[in-house]
């Protein structure tokens, strides 16, 4: 055994090469397959198309989310296409043996939430979906990674996938944080430094106090929008806080087994001296509440800073003016004050409980403004008993508030809840592309906290001047 310092994410990686083809990708065993109804009908019927059966049905995952609607989900969905992809889901789930878990199901939700929060994803494992958000799962120590229809299909066949292995990044965030910074708000500021193309050919990982200081669902926001700066995925070393949040886990190891994994979960770690490609270093202490500006995730600044000018920007400046022109915005001016119009809080980045706590936090004692609309949708059945069990919905009613059911909903214009043309939404959610939540929408990518801010006072707000 080679003695040479080691990466996680080769320590990862390694272990599940199949077969090293000679400058060519690896053949590569993947350990979780999570499916929903929109990627995966076209693989399903490419199955049966050449007669072949799923490999190992136990090792895949089904729920329904991207396009199931958020209200009344006892009634039959309307939306034609919708309800033929969750009907195919429910057929080819039972046909080939697979966990399903539909609308109506209590462990239904967000395939990113439901994951983690059911003990299915466990550290050092290898996991795909077909879903870009798939890296999520990194925060557990995984390699994960989002996947195309035709590659569902092989997963499903062979349990295996052909993957070239990507170049290696560190970032690292040292320092002490500010009130009112969040998980959301880091990867924001690292994604406004690096771009939305920064880290593309490459496999993040995190590293520093600031990340080792924070919980779960902290990690999971920040390895989500991995994928925002071009990365193939990211990753967080297991260390305490990720056991604690993984035992007595429905499908987490127990007894001996739980003893044995938790030595292999240990040495799941950086090796001193092991090199990267590159490393970036951050400062905790310099990052504020974000928000962004413009029309792709890089776009983004400190809540109090000025829109920058085309002088500011190193490239782009053509789809600068564009993206600009779109959200009907200006060079220098501010943020703050601008008037919103929805607020959006959820999704497989903040759709968690503490997400809602937060939230709450802010919300708490006030009434929601007026000429909000404000889409409050928990990211699984499990979360949204946590806001009732917690009293977090009773703060929410009171101050105006109502509760969606769960499902992906305004992260993207794939149900019935899409944000008006021309209308501006603070969302919590990962993209703001162009008609990303509906055609002619202007996203604002944020934090709970400054979504709660905006809800409140009826304009982007510094949640610092809120917090007690």
């Amino acid at each position: 055994m080679s003695s040479k310092p080691t990466t996680l994410f080769d320590k990862v990686w390694d272990a599940h090469v199949v077969r090293d083809i000679q400058d060519g990708p690896d053949v590569f065993l993947i350990d979780r397959h999570f499916i929903h109804e929109v990627t995966s009908p076209v693989a399903f019927l490419g199955l049966k198309n050449r007669n072949v059966s799923v490999m190992f049905p136990e090792r895949t995952f089904a729920t329904a989310d991207h396009n199931t609607p958020t209200i009344n989900q006892h009634l039959p969905v309307q939306d034609p296409l919708s309800a033929n992809q969750l009907k195919a889901l429910e057929e080819n789930t039972a046909k080939h043996g697979i966990s399903h878990w539909g609308l109506g199901n209590p462990k239904n939700g967000i395939v990113h939430v439901v994951g983690p929060e059911n003990g299915i994803t466990l550290p050092g494992m290898t996991i795909v979906c077909g879903d870009s958000h798939t890296s999520t799962h990194g925060a557990f120590g995984c390699i994960a990674f989002g996947i195309g229809t035709s590659e569902v299909e092989m997963v499903l066949a062979s349990q295996c996938i052909m993957q070239p292995k990507p170049k290696k990044m560190r970032i690292n965030v040292n320092g002490e944080m500010h009130k009112g910074v969040t998980a959301k708000d880091v990867v924001l500021y690292i994604i406004s430094k690096l771009t939305a193309a920064g880290a593309t050919g490459y496999f993040v990982e995190y590293a520093g106090s600031v990340f080792e200081s924070m919980s779960m669902e902290g990690r999971m926001t920040v390895c989500n929008m991995s994928i925002e700066m071009g990365a193939r995925g990211g990753m967080i070393a297991p260390d305490e806080t990720t056991f604690n949040y993984i035992k007595g886990r429905e499908k987490a190891p127990t007894g001996q087994a739980w003893d044995d994994a938790l030595a292999y979960w240990k040495t799941l770690k950086t090796d001193e001296g092991a090199s990267f490609d590159i490393e970036h270093n951050y400062d905790g202490a310099e990052i504020e509440p974000m928000i962004t500006y413009g029309t792709n995730p890089g776009m983004g600044m400190g809540i109090t800073e000025l829109i920058p000018s085309a002088e500011d920007i190193d490239a782009g400046k053509a789809s600068f003016a564009k993206s600009l022109q779109y959200m009907g915005f200006h060079e220098k001016e501010p943020m703050l004050g601008k008037k919103i119009d929805y607020v959006f809080i959820g999704s497989c980045t903040n759709g968690r409980i503490e997400d809602f706590r937060a939230f709450a936090s802010i919300v708490k004692g006030r009434k929601k403004a007026d000429n909000v609309t404000a889409w409050v949708v928990p990211g699984s059945h499990v979360v949204e008993a946590q806001i009732r069990e917690e009293g977090i919905y009773d703060i929410l009613i009171e101050a105006g508030f109502e509760l969606r059911q769960p499902g992906c909903s305004a992260c993207l214009a794939m149900n019935d809840d899409k944000i008006p043309a021309g209308k501006y939404a603070v969302s919590t959610s990962n993209r703001n592309f162009e008609g990303r939540q509906g055609p002619g929408a202007r996203t604002l990518l944020a934090s709970p906290l400054v979504a709660a801010a905006a809800a409140v006072t009826g304009q982007v707000t510094d949640p610092r001047t809120l917090i007690a």
